[in-house]
């Protein structure tokens, strides 16, 4: 398995990241994009000497995920495992994916939605979208915007994605469940301290919306 780290501007935590993602995943097997990161994130990264790709500007979460996910098929890996460089996905959580891990369905990493700990906004925002995603996908999805998960790279393969920003997680579990891949859950920590947001929920609940009717009317 394949663990992909989208980064944009996370020098600050990439190094305590590695740290512990080190005890459960070999270099080898660890992968950082950085999405054209303007606060010394490739500095970290060679100074860590991780694998990494490196993009020269900023092109969007989905764009970092589809390099790793390319990077992944053309080594011969059979499941990817993304996680976000912020430390809002605990490593200490990445051996409940690996047990669940059968090649065949994707897995994602699911947060109780508690009041107090993740914002009122977003919990509203993922509501809307993980019912919404899972009436078109024929399965149950209570976190639909979690980054935390596992992808066979034979389902990716079948994928024919074209977002590029934050909705491209969205579009992943359509066209998951549209191939009828199972979707699995394992339980993971609700994590939102010293941890920044490049999220808009304004623009990317449009870019969501965009998506539904691309799929009811396309």
């Amino acid at each position: 398995m394949l663990v992909v780290v989208p980064a944009y501007n996370a020098a600050r935590h990439l190094r305590e990241l590695t740290t512990r993602l080190r005890e459960f995943v070999c270099d080898e097997n660890l992968l950082v994009v950085n999405d054209g990161s303007s606060d010394g994130t490739v500095g970290v990264l060679q100074d860590l000497d991780l694998n990494y790709i490196s993009f020269p500007e900023n092109r969007g979460k989905g764009a970092a995920l589809m390099a790793g996910f390319q990077y992944a098929i053309e080594k011969g890996y059979r499941s990817v495992l993304t996680i976000d460089a912020d430390l809002q996905h605990l490593p200490e959580e990445v051996p409940a994916f690996f047990a669940a891990d059968n090649g065949r369905r994707v897995v994602i990493g699911t947060r109780k939605m508690i009041a107090g700990v993740m914002p009122f906004e977003r919990r509203l925002t993922n509501n809307l979208t993980s019912l919404i995603i899972s009436i078109f996908s024929f399965c149950r999805v209570r976190d639909s915007q979690s980054g935390f998960r596992l992808i066979p790279t034979e389902v990716l393969k079948a994928m024919r994605l074209k977002t590029v920003r934050y909705d491209f997680e969205s579009e992943m579990l359509f066209q998951a469940g549209a191939l009828g891949c199972r979707v699995a859950e394992v339980p993971i920590s609700t994590v939102y301290e010293e941890s920044t947001s490049y999220i808009n929920p304004f623009r990317d609940t449009l870019r969501f919306i965009r998506q539904i009717w691309n799929r009811i009317w396309v």
